[in-house]
């Protein structure tokens, strides 16, 4: 089994109401609970953010659409992780998920 990243970019909804946070929040848990143990690292949203680049350190994230969290899990290849995903919650309120393999780079966990 391999890691995989999941980066969410885009998307809404937990700026309405707490009726509507609730409903959005049960969804991330009935998508968490249908991958069970392959869910390596829940992740978390992204709040403010810096960028590096060769010319220094900006306010902001880089490109268009910034990044707005992320989660691990493991699967047996990239389209396993892309096939989980494809229900994710997060498709439902506007977003984006790209799925990123994770590369072993050996030893030191």
């Amino acid at each position: 089994m391999s890691r995989y990243l999941l980066l969410y970019t885009g998307g809404g909804g937990m700026e309405a109401d707490p009726e509507e946070q609730q409903k959005i929040m049960e969804e991330w848990g009935a998508w968490y609970g249908k991958l069970g143990e392959a869910v390596v690292d829940g992740g978390a949203p992204f709040g403010a953010s810096k960028n590096l680049t060769g010319n220094g350190v900006g306010d902001g994230p880089l490109g268009d659409t910034p990044a707005t969290g992320y989660t691990v899990i493991e699967a047996s290849s990239l389209d396993a992780a892309a096939d989980a995903s494809k229900d994710h919650p997060h498709l439902n309120h506007g977003g984006q998920v790209q799925v990123f393999e994770c590369i072993d780079m050996g030893p030191g966990e």
